[in-house]
């Protein structure tokens, strides 16, 4: 009821940011890419394929907007910025000539109207899993709010094998709808667009082929998105190898149950020794998700360390613990540590590793702060991984 109250008082302001930046979203083509997960990998190789075939493309995204080659940091923890900054993005890119926009936008922003008033063109799902229950309560709502995105666009392109398909259809009416998945009953498929990516896991396969469906969609030539999807490198630290010598280190933006289900088991796949896995879950978050991120992990991994992710005001060890009662009770505790300080963490498992081991450090990804519970604070999980493999090679 409360957060019902709020979003009117949103809609407001997402009026007026139009009225003030003159809605420089008319006249762009406007693509708009939702989903649990894989929301900023597909949004960012929908951005390098339209880019690749010479088309002025700007991009906003969770690691920032990029307008006319520059990139902007949209701000701590944000995937979809506020009305207001949303519209003077548009506008830069407006002014810089920009034909074409993708924006990665989540459930909280569609329901918070915080896009309210950009006519998408294209609407893209990657998927919906459980996550941001705290906030809707139940799929179902979370659902309907990811709905918002396809109501007045064009084209909806849906992940024909998502279970999220038979719930999202009956809000998807009078409009074109383009299904992709690797069943053969889906539009586009493996099948009957065979590609190649230089990305780890399977489940980058339906990133893509989501990207190949916009791609057509826009007429596109075939041998243009083949070309741009096999030289896509993915966003910062999105399935990111950071480095590959003895052992390997991993950096990746994974923090719900449905990424943890996708990309464990892509990198066990990958993996020769031990797959060290380095977590925690946010604070103030869904906590529904924490055993059960948990249980996946103790599923594939070899050696787990939970650790600190954004723990806010709550008990980092509350966190952990809440993460440890979903590990599988097959899983040997001797292979489970509890490091609160993450940088510790993050040295700890990087000091274990041995010749053909992954250290995969989920949660943080991109982002540039942390939250201990006093505010903010600087953080890349990309120096400390520097700093730990120092210390390493300096012992050795």
């Amino acid at each position: 009821m409360w957060q019902d109250i709020k979003n009117i008082y949103h809609l407001f302001q997402s009026i007026i940011a139009n009225a003030i930046f003159g809605v420089p979203s008319r006249g762009l083509t406007i693509i708009g890419v939702t989903g649990t997960d894989g929301k900023t990998t597909t949004s960012s190789m929908i951005y390098h394929v339209l880019s690749s075939a010479g088309l002025k493309t700007a991009l906003i995204s969770t690691v920032g907007a990029i307008i006319n080659g520059k990139t902007y940091d949209i701000g701590f923890h944000v995937t979809t910025p506020d009305s207001f900054a949303i519209q003077s993005y548009i506008r830069k890119a407006k002014k810089a000539g920009v034909k074409y926009l993708i924006i990665e936008t989540t459930s909280i922003g569609l329901h918070q109207n915080r896009v309210f008033g950009i006519p998408f063109d294209i609407a893209v799902l990657t998927n919906i899993t459980n996550e941001h229950l705290d906030y809707h309560k139940t799929y179902e709502k979370y659902v309907k709010a990811k709905a918002r995105l396809f109501q007045n666009a064009r084209t909806a392109i849906l992940n024909a094998d998502d279970k999220s398909f038979s719930f999202i259809t009956p809000y998807i009416r009078n409009k074109k709808v383009i299904t992709y998945g690797m069943k053969k009953n889906a539009d586009i498929t493996p099948q009957s667009f065979p590609f190649k990516t230089k990305l780890i896991g399977g489940f980058n396969q339906y990133n893509a082929l989501a990207a190949i469906a916009v791609a057509k969609e826009l007429n596109i030539k075939d041998s243009i998105i083949i070309k741009s999807l096999l030289s896509f490198t993915p966003p910062p630290g999105r399935e990111e190898i950071v480095y590959d010598k003895d052992f390997t280190v991993i950096i990746d933006f994974a923090h719900t149950p449905g990424s943890f289900e996708v990309v464990l088991p892509e990198i066990k796949k990958i993996t020769k020794g031990k797959l060290i896995h380095i977590f925690g879950s946010a604070g103030l978050r869904d906590k529904y998700k924490r055993p059960e991120m948990g249980k996946i992990s103790s599923v594939y991994s070899d050696l787990i360390i939970l650790t600190a992710e954004d723990p806010r005001s709550e008990s980092i060890e509350e966190i952990i613990s809440e993460i440890e009662r979903g590990i599988d009770p097959m899983f040997n505790k001797k292979y489970l540590l509890k490091i609160p300080d993450r940088k510790k963490a993050i040295f700890q498992g990087i000091e274990l590793a041995g010749k053909g081991d992954i250290v995969l450090i989920t949660g943080k990804g991109h982002e540039s702060s942390i939250n201990y519970g006093h505010g903010e604070e600087p953080w890349s999980e990309h120096e400390v991984v520097k700093e730990a493999l120092t210390a390493r090679l300096k012992i050795k």
